[in-house]
């Protein structure tokens, strides 16, 4: 076995044994160019796994946004503080993840009416109100969800119960 399998076949345990020391060393080996050296394998899965995360951070993010949206206009007589908190604090973490990754918006427009569908059944789960109450389409546009001054109007619960 050469030095540099050895090498490498050391760091790919490392991965396994203490993840950090992993990281270092191979953030180490690119800073110095030892391109050889480095666990490419889980290095490369690592990688793949940090978009996934985003992307799920992003859907439950906006997930929360939307079903706390639900309760503010379907609920008016419940609203708190603590809802409004969670409409701002998610609203800042989509916001702060289109500011690092400016591509995920395009994720966020194609997940956006799936995570509403979702939301309105969180929203009917928290809330005990019937699904029924909460439109099938979302009341609300991609731009209304971002933007940190819309709240919605209380609404007629009467016109979406059939």
């Amino acid at each position: 076995m050469t030095n540099i399998q050895s090498i490498t076949t050391a760091i790919a345990s490392l991965y396994e044994q203490d993840f950090y020391m992993w990281l270092q060393t191979n953030i180490n080996f690119l800073k110095e160019g030892r391109f050889a050296e480095i666990d490419i394998e889980n290095l490369l899965e690592e990688l793949e796994s940090m978009g996934r995360s985003e992307k799920n951070a992003l859907t439950s993010n906006l997930r929360v946004l939307l079903m706390h949206l639900l309760k503010y206009k379907y609920q008016p007589e419940k609203r708190t503080n603590s809802w409004l908190y969670t409409i701002r604090e998610h609203r800042k973490r989509l916001r702060e993840t289109f500011k690092t990754s400016p591509s995920l918006y395009r994720f966020f427009e194609d997940i956006f009416n799936e995570s509403y569908q979702d939301a309105r059944e969180l929203a009917a789960d928290e809330t005990g109100l019937s699904i029924k109450i909460f439109p099938p389409e979302s009341p609300f546009t991609v731009e209304e969800v971002l933007n940190p001054d819309f709240l919605p109007p209380e609404n007629d619960r009467s016109e979406n119960i059939e």
